[in-house]
């Protein structure tokens, strides 16, 4: 009976005791995941373009009636490659960036109304030699994916030729500020190197010839030009933005 009693006092005070004793243990839970930094845009970046341009030109003749060949319109197009380089920044905030991008490039990009409806068998061609842009772009990040729109100034400058048939050439420069727009993808390959496409549109307006010298009536040339980039860009600076898990 004694051992009974004793036997019973010990499991009670091991009861009492367990709840504290419990406490003293120490407390294993899962470690939380490691996070991974999303990639962020801000910084400065330089870098190198290059593509391919369809231009389309408006050729108007119109002096007014009364003169033979006058009132006409000829439209032709352009077409070829280019090349060039780029300085930009990105702000990121969230997963909007905003930016600034200037750029220049040379180019070869040329066509003629060969088989258009000039009188006499007479030829306008021209060529787009080189040009500058400054944008304003603005993008929502996806990590090291960047969707984004440009816009703003473009300047051009292009060499026409008129050509009529036994009297004379006549070729001078014209050098064109205009509007820019477009859009594009960049990915970002490494924390640095940054890769895009992209399509611009340039609107590069319209030049006059009011006195040729081979004898045509003067003129003006209305110049727009559909253009798609591949580049590559060196960014430099920038912050992990946000943590993901």
């Amino acid at each position: 009976m004694k051992t009974t009693s004793l036997t019973t006092l010990a499991l009670i005070a091991l009861a009492l005791t367990s709840p504290a004793i419990a406490a003293d243990l120490p407390i294993y839970a899962k470690a939380p995941p490691v996070a991974s930094p999303a990639y962020d845009w801000s910084g400065y970046y330089v870098g190198v373009f290059g593509g391919y341009a369809w231009g389309n030109h408006n050729l108007n003749n119109a002096v007014g009636p009364g003169a033979p060949f006058t009132d006409f319109t000829n439209n032709y197009e352009s077409k070829g490659g280019f090349g060039g380089g780029e300085i930009g920044a990105n702000w990121q905030s969230g997963n909007i960036v905003l930016g600034v991008e200037a750029s220049g490039f040379g180019a070869d990009v040329k066509g003629d109304d060969a088989f258009g409806t000039l009188p006499f068998g007479s030829n306008d061609a021209t060529k787009l030699r080189s040009g500058f842009s400054l944008l304003a772009r603005g993008g929502i990040a996806v990590d090291r994916l960047l969707l984004f729109f440009t816009g703003g100034w473009a300047y051009g400058q292009l060499t026409h030729t008129s050509v009529n048939p036994g009297i004379g050439t006549d070729t001078f420069s014209a050098n064109r500020s205009g509007l820019a727009a477009g859009g594009g993808i960049a990915y970002a390959f490494t924390d640095q190197l940054i890769g895009k496409i992209e399509y611009r549109y340039l609107d590069l307006g319209t030049f006059r010839r009011d006195a040729p010298t081979n004898g045509v009536l003067p003129y003006t040339v209305g110049n727009t030009y559909s253009t798609v980039l591949v580049g590559l860009d060196f960014k430099f600076g920038g912050n992990t933005v946000v943590a993901k898990y």
